[in-house]
């Protein structure tokens, strides 16, 4: 079983930054980012990271956006730079990992990223 918990949401003006967290307890995994979700769009992929720190982006947010851990992968960050309105959403935090060969997600709760002038 894995909790996981986002923090550091909020409103911010186009071309500003905002650092997001996750803090991960429980059973340790494989895998950890972040999906985004606007109104009326399907869940997409922002950025993940694996144990070994090897990472990906979405197109849309490559150049901009960093995500990194700390060394015991308890705590997952994303920081957003150049912030655009496109970037409104609801961002949730993930964890992957294996469990009897079965390969297993959770989820957050999500944490609100709104850009607006």
């Amino acid at each position: 079983q894995v909790q996981l918990v986002e923090s550091g949401g909020g409103l911010v003006q186009p071309g500003g930054s905002l650092r997001i967290s996750c803090a991960a307890s429980g059973d340790s995994v494989n895998a950890m980012g972040w999906y985004r979700q606007a109104p009326g769009k399907q869940r997409e992929l922002v950025a993940g990271i694996t144990k070994g720190g090897t990472t990906t982006y979405a197109d849309s947010v490559k150049g901009r956006f960093t995500i990194s851990k700390d060394s015991a992968m308890t705590t997952v960050f994303l920081l957003m730079n150049n912030l655009k309105p496109e970037d409104t959403a609801v961002y949730y935090c993930h964890a992957d990992r294996t469990s009897g060969g079965m390969p297993l997600r959770y989820w957050g709760r999500g944490t609100q990223v709104s850009i607006s002038s």
